[in-house]
């Protein structure tokens, strides 16, 4: 009992307890005070109050001696008191007791003495009773807390009777041997795989997140199994299977990837407690789970009879022991224990050898050319030689094993003054001592998630294992380094890196393997049939040659699930928060000297949501200004490669040697994509491999002279004018200062909006300035070097360079700092054409011929050379171009050319562009069959070359005139203005989806830019043109308004029956829309709570808005890149140079005229008694198309979505009949209705069955798709529904084909 306590039950036994006539002792003053505190205020007069002080003291005092001696006699515990110092009352006078004692009152002291003595006792005794319950409580924490601290092995069964069965066999002892259990284990294991798909959950929300758990589940499984702690998952495993509730999160694959960690380390009795929890759970073993149990069997050196027995329940599964060695991805070390145990029990077995299948060919019509072997072809080869490349190999190889690269920055170097060598002094020690803190901080941290871990929940800790902590610790100083003094998204930050830790653990997990050894050997191989200097047996495709080295591909590495990603980064954000911190004199020399943090978490409005931003201190980013270090760091993915990309051979494998590449990049977390590329047969995707391979082939070099000319003009104050942005001093300043209180609110407001317009423009500036920074860093890292750009696609197959900040997809200024690494002679054109892209450039003859631009070329011959020779002194004729500084690269490149003894012979770098003529309106035009919208597009021939943006701008000004007659005050405000660089922008989008918003705000920002059109008028300007623009091509091309509308009305039925908008392109490629509706995840805990979308996944509801206005622009992005791979690979078979930007194809000034044959034109036939232009290829595409939907078209994989009874949008004729039978077995059955339908294309659906249609092809159109006779009415092995969700679109290419009118 406390000192307190007994206080209390002093005072209150008060006079009770003094024993009377006994001569009370005072406490010396002061000695209790701590105890007793404060004293109660009292009415009593000063010399009562000393008395009951002195009788307060005294009473205490008996009390605790009192208590002193009955513990001492009763030996209760060891108590120790200290000794109080007191004086003596005096004998006589100032003091008496409070009542006076009574006659006889000696002999009521041992009464008193006794209730005393009781009340002792009976403290006593509730003391021990607590003292026990303590104990005990405690004992039971103790033993909680170590069988806490040990993991758990043995599970707890649901099911009763294995759990018997689990506790008689480990009480058999040695009569009762493991490998009994696990034969009978697999012997009554059920025939069927579990209850997932009975489990699986109707609301698509609540499957959306089960999903989630799962793969979140999965990842840390197969991530402990890397760093070694296979008993914290197996203790997971346990305690998840344990609760009934978490059992159906519990998938087959997990209890496989324990099973295989155990087998590898040989402990067969926990293997087998696996193999009783799958039994539990209702699961049936599959090949890798017999694999695993063999593995473990061999590196034991189990007996025959054993293994035996196991090989016969597999086969008794339907299990192929054979397939052990062919379809399971185990490495080749198990598979050499595997096969240990296996003959073991069949002495005679052999693996059987890798199958070599003939190698397929892709079923597109299109890409026969392509792999005819009866064909002569021209593969180009490097200039290279095989040693040279092989050098370059390591060099590549060395970068991306160190996973990041250092730059010197070209700014402009400062002057090394004291000061600037004292802020880097500084900075190095700062980031000495953050770098050891963050490995303490690393180190605490996974002490914490190991005791988290414990509690059978996944945790963090192995994939903070994944890396030793100097490597997190740099990684975190890298990414705060980069921060901008604005600061980052804390949720961007998180997923950042999260990513860039993923990247380093499988470049690591690379390294470990044998893999990059093999890799160098395959690479050196796959080089000969590239290098200058090599020959191989038979000219083939790269990726052909890459596979027929026949070394099999590793295993791929499934990426984390977008919400691990977050939150280990969002952990790794923390402590990079927690543990970096500076002295305050960086900030305050005046204050006292304590340690602040770097980083800031601040909350900020960001289109009107509120985030967290991590944000740096000023003090900091003023010292990184001081230090202006040189140097900039970038990951190995973003960076150039030093040698040719590894060819693309799966979705997985391909572009950079260690560092993982997505073939079709998508949002992080999407995995529809991934999904369906794997269910594609391979062959279908081979011509977008080979074509992305070829892209990613051609060899670049940086174009030195421009460098320069750049450099000059960054390093000085920049040119906004030439793209060369000016930097953060030349923002424009906001006003300052304090406003005088009479300050009117308009002035206030204005004063408000010029901050606000000043604020924006200084981001502007430093976002541009940053990303010219990074391109000419880069450029001049690159300039003696030759190097290449892998390409992968995006889900509408359209390609893109895989380094973001260096490539040709970027501005002028971008594009003219690259040329060909590999030079071609220009031949007897080259010139010419030189001079026909030069003229191209300054946008300045349109719409003339090619004869008149050469012609015009040649008059201005004295301003090309004056520009080559003296760009910034001279006239300067070429910074009036459109495209000024490829305009100057190729008036340098006239210049040599011209100069040169024989131009012929001139060996040219530079890339010519041959452009298409707005590409969605050529494809619109293409599939409506529009004959005047083609005209105007260049899809049929013409002696001038037509210009689709000056027609919409004279239709415009047309319209402008007659509005200006009546009085329009806009039209006439308009006169002059109207010209083809105002509507461009908004005719080229509008065929992609722009709405008149989006329009509106572009013909907006083109008039601001005219300085001399009055600004007043810009809002309604724009709304007037806008409505000017769309009237005019719905003039000019009538078909492709009506084209749209039905694309998008198609794609709105089909997201309204719960399904994504699906097609595959001519070439094969699977394409399927990631809009859907957004699911919240929620990572709770740390600095704040994160809340992210995830809106790319197909087990959540279609976004019918984002589905059926996105359709139309993705379908066009498609076919725009079906075509351009198609010309990639004919150029490629021809021996050419070539790449693109989309609809942009560039080769070689003498290979122009070559590329623009292929591909090779069909001959002209005759429909329905009509003559019909010269096919060009967008045109054949189309077709191909419609043949590719009639036979054996369709989205990879899975049945088509139901489209109940809502009528598809109306259509020309012919319509679409409901199938009589359904096309193959396992489709289910279309019903022909017994009357005719309302609508033609209406559907009649019979409940639990789907309703398929099959076009109704005409007879004219028979001979011209190569389909049988009857093709349209019989239903043959060939024949395919036309699904809804994945080639619906198709159905509309039917329609306009030639034959049958066109959409108006």
């Amino acid at each position: 009992m406390s000192a307190l306590r007994w206080g209390r039950g002093a005072a209150g036994l008060g006079r009770a307890l003094w024993p009377a006539g006994h001569p009370g002792l005072l406490a010396e003053e002061g000695a209790l005070g701590g105890v007793w505190g404060r004293r109660r205020s009292s009415s009593a007069s000063p010399c009562e109050q000393d008395r009951g002080k002195d009788w307060g003291h005294a009473e205490l005092l008996e009390v605790l001696e009192a208590r002193v001696r009955q513990l001492q006699a009763e030996c209760v515990s060891e108590v120790t008191v200290k000794r109080v110092d007191v004086a003596r009352l005096p004998e006589a006078g100032g003091f008496q007791p409070p009542r006076k004692a009574q006659p006889g009152a000696t002999g009521a002291a041992p009464g008193l003495s006794g209730r005393w003595a009781e009340k002792l006792d009976k403290e006593k005794w509730t003391m021990q009773k607590r003292r026990q319950r303590l104990e005990a409580k405690l004992e039971e924490q103790a033993r909680k807390l170590a069988r806490e601290q040990q993991l758990r092995v043995e599970p707890r069964l649901l099911n009763g009777q294995l759990a018997k069965s689990l506790q008689r066999w480990e009480q058999g002892g040695p009569r009762s041997p493991w490998e009994e259990p696990l034969a009978q284990l697999l012997q009554e294991a059920p025939r069927r795989l579990g209850c997932e798909a009975e489990q699986a959950p109707a609301d698509r929300v609540a499957g959306a997140r089960l999903e989630s758990q799962r793969q979140r589940l999965l990842a840390f499984l197969e991530c402990c199994l890397f760093t070694g702690h296979l008993p914290l998952a197996h203790h997971v495993l346990v305690v998840q299977h344990s609760r009934s509730r978490q059992q159906r999160l519990l998938t087959l694959a997990m209890y496989n990837t324990v099973m295989l960690g155990w087998a590898r380390k040989g402990c067969f009795k926990e293997l087998v407690y696996v193999f009783f929890m799958v039994k539990d759970a209702g699961l049936a073993p599959d090949l890798l789970s017999y694999a695993a149990a063999l593995q473990c069997m061999g590196r034991l050196d189990q007996d025959a009879g054993t293994i035996q027995r196991c090989l016969e329940q597999m086969a008794q599964d339907g299990l192929q022991l054979q397939e052990l060695f062919v379809g399971s991805p185990l490495c080749k070390e198990d598979q050499g224990v595997l096969l240990r145990a296996v003959r073991k029990a069949r002495p005679g077995f052999s693996p059987p050898p890798r199958p070599k299948p003939p190698p397929p060919v892709s079923s597109s019509p299109l890409l026969r050319e392509i792999y005819a072997k009866d064909r002569p072809v021209s593969y180009p080869r490097l200039h290279l030689p095989q040693k040279k490349l092989e050098g370059l190999f390591q060099q590549q190889l060395r970068v991306e094993m160190a996973t990041t690269v250092t730059v010197e920055s070209v700014e402009k170097a400062p002057r090394l003054t004291p000061e600037v060598l004292r802020a880097r002094k500084t900075l190095k020690g700062l980031r000495a001592r953050w770098e050891a803190a963050l490995c303490r901080a690393l180190q605490e941290t996974k002490a914490s998630e190991a005791q988290a871990a414990r509690d059978g929940r996944p945790t963090l800790l192995p994939y903070l294992c994944l890396l030793g902590e100097r490597e997190f610790a740099r990684l975190l100083l890298q990414t705060l380094q980069a921060l901008p003094p604005q600061g980052e998204s804390l949720l961007w930050l998180a997923q950042q890196l999260g990513l860039r830790a993923f990247n380093r653990h499988i470049v690591q997990r690379k390294l470990l393997s044998n893999q990059v050894r093999e890799l160098e050997k395959r690479y050196s191989q796959y080089l000969h049939l590239l290098a200058s200097d090599a020959q191989v047996a038979e000219p083939c495709l790269p990726r052909q040659h890459w596979e027929a080295l026949g070394a099999p591909e590793a295993p791929h590495e499934q990426p984390w699930p977008l919400p691990v990603l977050v939150q280990l980064g969002k952990q790794l954000a923390e402590l990079l928060v927690g543990a970096v911190r500076m002295p305050s004199s960086l900030a305050a020399p005046q204050g006292p000297p304590k340690l602040i943090p770097v980083l800031y978490h601040v909350y900020s409005f960001r289109s009107f949501r509120q985030i967290g931003i991590l944000k740096p201190h000023p003090a900091f980013t003023q010292l990184l200004a001081a230090a202006a270090e040189r140097t900039l760091t970038f990951e190995a993915a973003e960076v150039p490669m030093l040698c040719p990309p590894l060819p693309w051979t799966s979705p997985h494998s391909g572009a950079f040697l260690l560092s993982p590449t997505k073939l079709m990049r998508s949002v992080e977390g999407t995995m529809q994509h991934q999904r369906l590329l794997e269910r594609c047969p391979p062959a279908e995707l081979h011509g977008a491999l080979d074509a992305l391979t070829q892209l990613g082939n051609c060899a670049w070099r940086v174009n030195g002279r421009v460098l320069d000319l750049v450099l000059e003009l960054f390093t000085a104050k920049g040119c906004p004018r030439l793209g060369v942005p000016a930097p953060p001093s030349e923002a424009p300043r906001a006003p300052w200062g304090r406003l005088p209180p009479d300050t009117p609110p308009a002035r206030k407001a204005e004063l408000r909006r010029e901050l606000a317009r000043c604020l924006k423009v200084a981001r502007e500036m430093q976002s541009l300035r940053a990303d010219a920074l990074y391109r000419l860093s880069l450029a001049q890292h690159l300039r003696h070097r030759v190097f290449w750009l892998p390409h992968n696609m995006d889900f509408r197959g359209r390609t893109y360079p895989c380094p973001p900040h260096f490539n040709h997809l970027g501005s002028d200024l971008a594009r003219a700092l690259l040329e060909f690494a590999q030079g071609r002679p220009l031949g007897p054109h080259g010139l010419d054409w030189l001079k026909i892209h030069l003229v191209n450039l300054t946008g300045l003859k349109k719409r003339e011929s090619l004869r008149a631009r050469l012609a015009f070329a040649d008059e201005v011959m004295e301003d090309i050379l004056d520009s080559a020779d003296r760009p910034m002194t001279g006239r300067k004729w070429w910074m009036e171009a459109d495209e000024p500084w490829q305009a100057l690269a190729c008036c340098m490149e006239i210049a040599r050319a011209s100069r040169s003894p024989d131009p012929a012979a001139h060996v040219s770098h530079f890339p010519v562009h041959q452009d298409g003529s707005c590409n969605g309106l050529q494809h619109y035009a293409a599939l409506g069959r529009d004959s005047v919208g083609a005209a105007s597009v260049n899809l049929v021939p013409s002696d001038l070359p037509q210009d689709v943006y000056s027609g919409v701008a004279a239709q415009v000004e047309v319209f402008r005139r007659q509005d200006a007659e009546q009085g329009v005050r806009v039209a006439q405000v308009l006169e002059g203005f109207i010209s083809r660089k105002v509507v461009k922008q908004t005719v080229m989008t509008v065929v992609y989806g722009v709405t008149r918003y989006g329009g509106r705000l572009q013909i907006e920002k083109r008039l601001r830019e005219l300085s001399d059109f009055p600004q007043e008028f810009v809002w309604e300007a724009s709304h007037y043109l806008v409505r000017q623009v769309f009237l005019s091509l719905q003039e000019m091309f009538s078909g492709t308004r009506a084209i749209q509308r039905w694309l998008t009305e198609s794609a709105r039925l089909i997201a309204h029956t719960g399904s994504a908008v699906e097609w595959v392109t001519p070439l094969g490629i699977p394409i399927i829309q990631p809009y859907h509706h957004d699911s919240k995840i929620l990572i709770n805990g740390g600095l704040q709570s994160l809340t992210f979308s995830s809106s790319g996944d197909t087990s959540q509801k279609p976004n019918t808005l984002k589905q059926k206005n996105g359709f139309p622009p993705n379908f066009i992005h498609s076919l725009d890149s079906s075509h351009m791979m198609l010309t990639a690979l004919h150029c490629y078979r021809k021996g050419l140079t070539f790449v693109s930007v989309h609809d942009c194809f560039w080769t070689h000034a003498a290979d122009v005229a070559v590329m623009n044959q292929v591909p090779p034109a069909p001959r002209p036939r005759r429909e329905s008694g009509r003559p019909l232009a010269r096919a060009l290829p967008t045109w054949d595409l189309s077709l191909a198309i419609v043949r590719h939907a009639l036979l054996g078209g369709g989205a990879a994989g899975g049945d088509p979505p139901d489209l109940g009874a809502q009528p598809l949008p109306p259509l020309p004729p012919p319509a679409l009949a409901p199938a009589a039978d359904a096309p193959s077995p396992g489709v289910p059955r279309a019903v022909r209705p017994s009357a005719q339908p309302a609508h033609p294309a209406r559907p009649v659906q019979v409940p639990g069955e789907a309703v398929l249609l099959r076009p109704q092809v005409p007879e004219s159109l028979q001979e011209r798709l190569g389909l049988p006779a009857a093709g349209h009415a019989a239903v043959g092995a060939q024949d395919r529904a036309l699904q809804p969700g994945a080639g619906e679109a198709l159905h509309l290419l039917l329609q306009l084909t030639p034959g049958v009118p066109a959409a108006r």
